[in-house]
Parts: structure tokens; C-alpha cells; sequence
């Protein structure tokens, strides 16, 4: 890796984007003294932020640390260093220094104790401003350019689009932390790729995470069951090395297929088997309280005059769209033939067949590769060049775990251009 830059205390530093990830890395910045201007393409900063907060803002889990770490996945290894030095803990003593208080819900999420992001996003915009960070809104970043050969960010000319027109300016260290594709009106694009590709920085395609998926469901389904919640469930997916992971919770039969917190938490093994062309061997236990056995000797007690959707209802309390899914997910479904009922209602198969489109997905999953990356976030092509947030190659599911990561990396990219201004 090349030798850190030696600049003045006057270094021109910019971070682009001004989501969780990149106010973190401006906070950083501007604790240590120097001058940071922050540029956003909204007319309003950390917009998905407050979106995402609407109805809950959980910003992070209050789990084990150690169970913690792994619910990123693949990506556990590269990201442990980074949420070490802010693990959650840590982020919600950072929250009470800006005057929020915090609670821990029965999920062990963790939330502001007023539930929304406004009010810690309106402190913190206080306190950056007043420790120096400069905002400019409607800013969007449209590409870069080289004043001469391309050693080090300095070598660069960053270009944003205005209402007044384009604007270029130079910068000796800058933090990109313009998120991934999801929720594009907000302001994450993913336009940001093809300009890494073509400086040689590998990048992997953006897809949808935490998303819902396609299910072809009868027109019966559709028209009648559409929206209708399953709760106290449980969904099982084989992943692509053959394991099977199992999550408890809700989801929601759409119209489209399914979505909600239970397929968000196996949207990855998910779309990975779809992408592989495999079956993802999705299936619904009904009754994950109630072991096949015990299930079993209630299916043999008679059913009498009632219908089988009532006696469905009465004797194991499930919903009326259970008949229907049962129906829909099981080839020549009889509803006399207790074992095949018992098996059903234990592994029902459901087969998604594609994502949802990116846009739609809370997340997503792709961005820069890892190994272009140094331990501190800097691009080892671009000296001076930092990334954090969801732009760079990991994935998390919902519960705290997505903005505790951002909030980590942008820390670390921020103490990364601190540590190179020097």
C-alpha cells in the first residue's frame, strides 16, 4: 500500500453521500480537526435514513456480540475488525451522547425510546454543523476526471451535476458512501459502479437483498388472500453448501409472491439458489411449536360435520388462506390423506422463482469488492480514496444489523482519511 499522503492541516476533504455511513465519516473527520464538505444529489440529507424510520427506527440488536458478528455472513470475517471499533454497545452510547435515549424491544431490537429517526438526525445534523462540516445539497456526483496520470485522489477532478450547472472541484482525500441500488428515488442508484469499473476497481453486480420474491399463485389466492399475514411461523431454505437454515416469525402472502421480516432474514440463501439455477427448497412449517408426532394424533381426531377449512381453524387454529396455500403448494392435495396433511403442514413447499426488483428491496447485496479495499477502507488504486455503507460487497439482514454496519464502516473510513491527512 502506498505511504499515507502528508497534507496540511488546510487538506481539501469531501465525503458523497450523506447517509448514515457518510455523516459517521464527516463526524470522524471533523472530530480531528479538519475541514469537510459533505455532497448529496437530495435536497435533503439521509432521506432512506428517515424513510427507513417511519415505522420503527431500529438501529441496532442487542444480542450476543459474538452471535452478532455472524449475521453477516460470508462477509463476517472482513467486517468484525471494522464493528469492533463500534459495536453496538458502543453505537447506542454514541446515540445517548447526542441526547437519545434508547430502549431494547422484545425482539432484542433496539430503538430510540420515541421510535422515529428525526429527532437523532436533527441533533446530529446540529452538531456537525457546528463543528465545521459544510452540507451541499443537489449535488449529485456524475464522474470523475484526470487532470494528468492517476496516482492519488489529488490527481482527480470530481464533477457534480447542479441546478446551476456542473460543477468540478479537487479534493486531496474523499469518502464515497453513496449507498447501494435499493429505493432509487431516495437517492440510491448504484450509478456510481460503471466509474469504478472503468478506474480498474472490480465491483460486483448489485442485487436485491432483504427483498420479497415471485411465487405463481392461483388466481383464487390472489384475488381473495392477497396481503393476508402468516404469524408464528417458520420457513426453512436449504443454502447453496447444503445447509438448512430455519427462522421463526411472520411474513405476508402478496400478490406477487411473498415478503416481509421472515423472507428478508432468507433472502440471501434465497436468491443465491435462484441465481444458481437451483430449487432453494423453501418450505412453511405451520406449527413450529408442535412436533409432527403431536400433530399427527390431533389430524386423526374426527372432523365431524365441519368443513375442512374449519376444521383446520378449530382444531389447529390456522387461518382460513391455509386451505387455499395448502391447495396451491401441493401437487394432487388430498384433504382425507392425513400423512400427506401432517408432512404438508410441517414442509409445505413454496417456490419463489425470481427476486423482486432491486428497487423495491429494503437492501442490497454487491459493491465493491473486498480485496480492493485496504483495513482501512481505502481503494489501493485510488490513494486517498475511501469507501463505507452499502457500496462495498456485504449484506445483512433487517434488525439493526444493516445500519450498525453502515454507521461502523463510515466510521472506519472516516478515521482512515484522519489517518492519511496526516
Amino acid at each position: 500500500m502506498p505511504a499515507a499522503a502528508s497534507h496540511s492541516p488546510t487538506s481539501r476533504i469531501a465525503v458523497i453521500g450523506a447517509g448514515p455511513a457518510g455523516l459517521m465519516a464527516a463526524e470522524q473527520i471533523a472530530d480531528a480537526g479538519h475541514s469537510v464538505e459533505v455532497f448529496d444529489a437530495m435536497p435533503s440529507v439521509a432521506r432512506k435514513f428517515l424513510l427507513a424510520g417511519i415505522g420503527g427506527m431500529n438501529i441496532t440488536h442487542s444480542e450476543g456480540y459474538e452471535q452478532f458478528v455472524t449475521r453477516y455472513g460470508a462477509e463476517q470475517t472482513q467486517l468484525k475488525p471494522i464493528l469492533d471499533k463500534l459495536p453496538p454497545e458502543q453505537l447506542r452510547s454514541w446515540i445517548h451522547d447526542l441526547g437519545i435515549e434508547t430502549f431494547v424491544g422484545t425482539s432484542g431490537r433496539v430503538f430510540p425510546t420515541d421510535m422515529k429517526a428525526a429527532p437523532l438526525l436533527r441533533v446530529w445534523l446540529t452538531r456537525l454543523k457546528q463543528n465545521g462540516v459544510v452540507f451541499h445539497q443537489r449535488h449529485r456526483w456524475i464522474g470523475w476526471k484526470a487532470v494528468d496520470s492517476v496516482s492519488s485522489c489529488s490527481d482527480l477532478v470530481w464533477r457534480f451535476e447542479t441546478r446551476e450547472g456542473t460543477v468540478e472541484r479537487q479534493f486531496d482525500s474523499v469518502v464515497l458512501a453513496l449507498g447501494g441500488a435499493s429505493w432509487k428515488r431516495l437517492g440510491s442508484d448504484g450509478a456510481w459502479q460503471p466509474w469504478l469499473g472503468e478506474a480498474g476497481i472490480s465491483n460486483r453486480p448489485l442485487l436485491a437483498a432483504n427483498c420479497g420474491f415471485e411465487v405463481t399463485w392461483s388466481d383464487y389466492l390472489k384475488n381473495n388472500f392477497a396481503g393476508a399475514p402468516l404469524k408464528q411461523v417458520a420457513l426453512s431454505v436449504r443454502t447453496p453448501a447444503g445447509e438448512t437454515i430455519k427462522r421463526t416469525g411472520e411474513f405476508i402472502i402478496s400478490e406477487y409472491g411473498i415478503e416481509g421480516s421472515l423472507v428478508y432474514a432468507l433472502s440471501r440463501p434465497v436468491r443465491e439458489q435462484i441465481l444458481a439455477g437451483k430449487d432453494p427448497q423453501l418450505t412453511l412449517d405451520w406449527l413450529p411449536n408442535l412436533d409432527e408426532k403431536a400433530l399427527s394424533a390431533k389430524l386423526r381426531q374426527p372432523r365431524g360435520k365441519l368443513s375442512f377449512s374449519n376444521w383446520l381453524r378449530k382444531k389447529l387454529k390456522l387461518p382460513a388462506i391455509a386451505n387455499t396455500l395448502l391447495r396451491d403448494c401441493i401437487e394432487d392435495f388430498d384433504p382425507n390423506n392425513m400423512e400427506q396433511l401432517a408432512s404438508a403442514l410441517k414442509a409445505m413447499p413454496i417456490k419463489p422463482h425470481a427476486t423482486r426488483p432491486i428497487d423495491e428491496a429494503i437492501s442490497s447485496a454487491g459493491g465493491i469488492c473486498w480485496d480492493e479495499l485496504d483495513d482501512k477502507l481505502m481503494l489501493k488504486k485510488l490513494p486517498g480514496v475511501f469507501a463505507a455503507g452499502e457500496m462495498i460487497d456485504w449484506e445483512a439482514p433487517t434488525g439493526g444489523y444493516l445500519l450498525t454496519a453502515c454507521f461502523a464502516t463510515g466510521k472506519a473510513a472516516g478515521t482512515g482519511v484522519v489517518a492519511f491527512s496526516r
